[in-house]
């Protein structure tokens, strides 16, 4: 048998204990875990380089009910990248915790079931943000522009592999 230090055992120890899910980061503010996803309230919204008003804008999002992927927290103010990375700190009150993603498929199937077998009840192009209702195994319930129905998780931006809620 192999005799392994106690410091080592303890690293050992540590890096498992990060990569559990059960071990997931909590915001100092919120208390919510980081990432999270949320969306963007209004049609525009500001990221700035610091937390604050005093810190320049780099960058300003333009699309009501944009997901976006919250990385970090400070007083007011949410550190914020879409899903190409881009962003900065926003003010809390110009997100919104309603879920919504990004279709990164064009012309998406949406299902009567979660089931691909079901029958489609429409489709929907790349690009589209829709509501999430709910999310289980591969699938999330979708509802955009008066469509409704069940999409693979796969083909969606803001919700993580094995996130699930109702």
């Amino acid at each position: 048998m192999k005799r392994i230090p106690g410091a080592a055992l303890t690293a050992i120890f540590c890096i498992t204990l990060a990569g559990a899910p059960w071990a997931q980061e909590r915001g100092p503010v919120t208390n919510l875990p980081l990432p999270r996803y949320v969306s963007l309230k209004g049609s525009e919204g500001n990221a700035r380089r610091g937390p604050g008003l005093s810190h320049r804008i780099d960058w300003v999002f333009t699309r009501r009910d944009m997901p976006l992927r919250v990385t970090a927290e400070h007083e007011h103010w949410r550190r914020v990248e879409d899903r190409d990375g881009a962003g900065g700190w926003v003010h809390y009150a110009l997100l919104s915790g309603v879920r919504t993603v990004i279709v990164d498929e064009n012309m998406l199937a949406l299902h009567a079931r979660p089931d691909p077998n079901s029958n489609v009840t429409a489709y929907v192009e790349a690009g589209v943000i829709a509501r999430v209702n709910q999310c289980r195994a591969d699938w999330c319930r979708l509802s955009a522009d008066g469509a409704r129905g069940w999409a693979l998780r796969s083909a969606l931006w803001g919700v993580d592999p094995g996130e699930d809620f109702d």
